[in-house]
C-alpha cells in the first residue's frame, strides 16, 4: 500500500507526483498489467526466459 504524507510546504501537484513516484518503483503498475489477463504456463515461461536474456545481453 502507497502512503504520501503531505509536508508543511508541499503542493497538490507536488503530492501526486510524489504518489505516483511511488507507485513506479513498487511496480503496482507493472503488476496490475501482468494480472489482467491469464498467461498460460508455457508462455509464461517463454516469456520469463525472454526477459533472462534481454536482462544477459543489457549487462554484456
Amino acid at each position: 500500500m502507497v502512503v504520501v504524507k503531505k509536508m508543511p510546504g508541499d503542493s497538490d501537484d507536488a503530492l501526486i507526483r510524489k504518489f505516483q513516484r511511488k507507485v513506479m518503483n513498487e511496480g503496482i503498475i507493472m503488476e496490475a498489467k501482468r494480472r489482467q489477463a491469464y498467461l498460460k504456463p508455457s508462455l509464461a515461461k517463454k516469456e520469463k526466459a525472454k526477459e533472462a536474456q534481454r536482462m544477459r545481453k543489457r549487462a554484456m
